[in-house]
């Protein structure tokens, strides 16, 4: 546990009104509270009160109506693959269920070390209004595991969602004796701001941070250890050892690209593909629901999407590609389900021409054309990442695994999907071993604490104990120094260590 701001001085200048104030200290003296009880409860009984909790809230009639509520404050998003998203919770509480958070973690013999469980305290958890309800159960659920309490500062756009979901929760640990106040939401007695949710943070012991990189510059100067997450702009490769099954590569983009219509940090926003395959490739994706648009469209949705100095139009985010299309003038077929940008793509730079290569939001795509040796392909990568998405998510539809190696050497990403969806896939998938989370570090090439899925070692404190070994593990000078072992500069010295 932290605690060591000087909170009067950041309420000061943050500029609280009391009853923020109020809010915040009441809030997390009842944290406090619930946590030093619950961090005596035992395994079963803490995996009993998980279990409570993540069924509250996933099952599948009470997640539809938390979803047609979130989509109904926030007027975005799609309900069918949001609701969709609840496999989710159901993969948090597997993995966590799989893992120890009281006593024993891990016991290494050879090294006689024993690493022991401990909880952090109190997490600030901000919530972004793209997930209300996911990120605040699983947040909860990966908490509640490790023993802490969880206080969470919702988005004004989607508070009455991610209220009802902590009311939920409050309820699955009732029902199994654990201490309500485990997990907390601000937003009753005070307005919630940036400022109330600054606060928060540097009140706390650990922040949780998604959402936009404002969210996480304000976490990492919280003054509190904080995990948050970088900038998406998912780029996928298609080599031309893609052709075998390209009508597989088309359909996972189209899954990953429409999924609560591309609003997630992980859906494709850019695809490279060879040169060989091309036209065949373009023919897939319109197959599966793409829609390539015309020069003259594109450029209108461009217009729709960026203004000339390539801010994004927040009123063209996570949009139905009929919705997209008609912000930009024009109408497509309802079977329609996504936009394919193909004209004047392969620009890479922070000009208004390459406006196509940054991250979208959106379910408009950009395809960008490579030519010749792979590497190409990767230099497209680092160039796209040079502009946005660093750190966060790199995929590749391919069959080579030399290639898949090269990009996996080089790659500035956290994260590498192949031949898979990313957007259900690189945060975790019951098809594969990443681990399940909403919140994807980007490590410090995108400014994180980690590069890794935030999951249940994040939310943990662990002390190892250490015994001495029966004879000291000494290498000989010529093990450690090789080729530059000069036995005649080590006889001088007055002990050997």
């Amino acid at each position: 546990m932290s605690r060591q701001n000087d909170m009067p001085a950041r309420y000061a200048e943050l500029k609280l009104n009391p009853d923020q104030i109020d809010e915040i200290e009441r809030s997390f003296a009842r944290a406090d509270r619930a946590q030093q009880e619950f961090e005596t409860w035992s395994q079963e009984a803490i995996d009993r009160a998980i279990r409570s909790v993540a069924q509250i809230v996933a099952n599948s009639k009470t997640f539809h109506e938390l979803v047609e509520l979130g989509i109904e404050e926030s007027a975005f998003g799609d309900p069918v693959s949001r609701e969709a998203k609840r496999f989710k919770i159901r993969g948090i509480l597997r993995d966590c269920l799989r893992q120890k958070s009281v006593g024993i973690l891990e016991e290494i013999p050879e090294k006689r070390l024993v690493k022991y469980a401990k909880p952090v305290g109190v997490i600030a958890c901000v919530i972004p209004a793209t997930n209300p309800d996911l990120t605040p159960a699983g947040n909860a659920i990966y908490a509640i595991k490790a023993r802490n309490a969880i206080i969470f500062s919702p988005h004004p756009r989607t508070l009455k969602t991610s209220r009802k979901t902590i009311e939920l929760m409050r309820e699955g640990l009732r029902r199994v004796g654990a201490p309500e106040d485990l997990v907390q939401i601000l937003g009753y007695q005070a307005r919630i701001n940036k400022g109330i949710s600054e606060a928060l943070m540097s009140k706390c012991d650990l922040v949780i941070a998604t959402g936009g990189q404002g969210v996480v510059r304000r976490a990492y100067m919280s003054g509190t250890p904080a995990y948050a997450v970088g900038a998406g702009n998912a780029t996928m490769i298609w080599d031309e050892t893609a052709q075998s099954e390209l009508a597989k590569a088309a359909f996972n983009t189209m899954r990953s690209k429409t999924s609560d219509f591309g609003s997630g940090c992980s859906a494709d926003g850019n695809i490279v593909i060879h040169e060989s395959i091309w036209e065949d490739a373009l023919r897939e994706m319109v197959a599966v629901g793409g829609y390539l648009m015309s020069p003259d469209e594109q450029e209108a949705m461009r217009k729709a999407m960026w203004d000339d100095e390539c801010h994004r139009h927040a009123d063209t985010v996570a949009l139905s590609a009929q919705d997209m299309a008609r912000h930009a003038g024009f109408s497509i077929a309802e079977d329609r389900k996504y936009l394919i940008a193909s004209h004047g793509t392969g620009v890479f730079n922070t000009s208004l021409a390459g406006v196509w290569c940054r991250e979208k939001l959106s379910t408009a795509l950009a395809v960008h054309q490579y030519a010749g040796e792979f590497q190409n392909a990767i230099d497209t990568v680092m160039a796209i990442h040079a502009v946005g998405g660093i750190g966060h998510s790199v995929g590749i539809f391919s069959f080579d695994d030399a290639h898949i190696h090269r990009l996996a050497m080089v790659a500035r990403v956290g994260r590498i999907m192949v031949r898979q969806p990313q957007s259900k896939a690189n945060a975790g998938s019951m098809n594969n071993g990443m681990p399940m989370t909403s919140s994807i570090g980007c490590g410090t090439w995108g400014g994180n604490a980690t590069s890794e899925n935030i999951h249940l070692h994040h939310y943990m404190n662990v002390t190892w104990v250490s015994r001495e070994y029966d004879q000291p593990d000494w290498p000989t000078d010529e093990e450690l120094f090789g080729e530059f072992y000069d036995p005649e500069l080590e006889k001088i010295q007055y002990s050997k260590f």
